[in-house]
């Protein structure tokens, strides 16, 4: 393990006892996590993206207010979910945030996952899938997307512009140099890990994957891992992929702790979702030197160059930060990790 971030949901809304997170509140707390993550060294902070549903909706001006006040840590999606996107304006929102940070864009795209709503999508004036999932539309505007951030020419210009005339096809504008490295693709089963690989873009392996043959989720996963950065290479593409899981992993070292996360320990789950059989991953909670031992372990974890924990942001800042920065300290370590600010 090179790196660790965290993964947050997002959720705002009624917290019990009278307590209501806001939206504004729930963005306000994200970048003083962000702030906080950075300056203990962590490598990522990413944001859960959901429509029609009390979540990040509209991540991108989140990402830059982070960027702007961070000087190390990544910002990310985990994911966007493309069957809502217009690729063009993605490209160029994800363009702008990147500049801002540096280069610092870790951009998690993906089909997306089950819905509050039916067909979401096609309110927001995607329509015409032939696929029930809307799978066909979100791959249509990955790949417009992926032509837009590589500076390919996509409108016809206007010789007779006011603005300046020219001929030949423009490209959108701006461009940041090196963005198309930095896009992830959340795959939640073998055959679309395959496909990222020969598309040559990061591998953001899901929390749950479509397979359920009573094999480990880490083997499970590990073999997905494995698939992808064979299809990588049989495509040819230059350099080393890079690839991320996520696990919940809680560290107990205070009695609040114990409170919270004693009774977290969890083994996989078979489930069904979107109509498959799926498998789970489990939930790690335990003091950090059992941690360490389950972790070095984990057949995924062990594979993959970053890992993402999975944080519950509604119990605020200062919580999640101790929660983060246990990990940092007593076990992150122990898996071969350093901070970013020792680098």
């Amino acid at each position: 393990m090179e790196r660790f971030g965290t993964l947050s949901f997002g959720h705002y809304g009624p917290l019990g006892g009278g307590r209501i997170l806001t939206a504004k509140d729930s963005m306000l707390q994200a970048i003083d996590l962000g702030v906080g993550l950075d300056e203990l060294g962590v490598d990522g902070i990413a944001f859960r993206v959901h429509h029609f549903a009390r979540q990040q909706a509209s991540p991108m001006p989140l990402l830059a207010a982070i960027a702007a006040r961070t000087n190390r840590i990544e910002v990310g999606t985990g994911v966007i979910d493309m069957r809502y996107e217009n690729p063009l304006y993605l490209a160029e929102e994800a363009a702008a945030v990147d500049l801002i940070s540096d280069g610092r864009l870790a951009l998690g795209v993906s089909r997306g996952s089950p819905e509050t709503v039916v067909r979401g999508y096609e309110a927001f004036g995607y329509t015409g899938s032939t696929d029930p999932r809307g799978a066909d539309i979100a791959r249509a505007h990955f790949d417009m997307f992926l032509r837009a951030i590589s500076g390919e020419g996509l409108a016809e210009r206007d010789p007779d512009s006011p603005f300046g005339g020219g001929t030949g096809r423009q490209q959108i504008e701006p461009q940041s140099p090196g963005l198309r490295s930095r896009v992830w693709w959340g795959a939640g089963s073998r055959d679309s890990a395959e496909w990222a690989g020969r598309t040559g873009v990061n591998l953001m392996s899901s929390t749950l994957l479509t397979e359920a043959d009573g094999t480990p989720f880490d083997l499970l996963q590990a073999q997905q891992i494995d698939a992808f950065r064979a299809a990588w290479k049989e495509a040819g593409h230059a350099g080393t992929p890079r690839v991320s899981v996520s696990r919940s992993i809680f560290p107990i070292t205070t009695r609040e702790d114990a409170l919270y996360f004693g009774g977290s320990q969890s083994g996989d789950q078979i489930g069904v979702i979107d109509g498959m059989r799926s498998t789970f991953g489990k939930t790690y909670a335990a003091e950090p030197d059992v941690l360490v031992e389950q972790l070095l372990a984990d057949e995924a974890i062990r594979s993959a160059d970053t890992l993402t924990l999975t944080i519950p942001s509604q119990l605020g800042v200062e919580f999640n930060l101790r929660v983060i920065e246990s990990f940092a300290t007593h076990v992150a370590p122990a898996l071969g990790w350093r901070p970013s600010t020792a680098r």
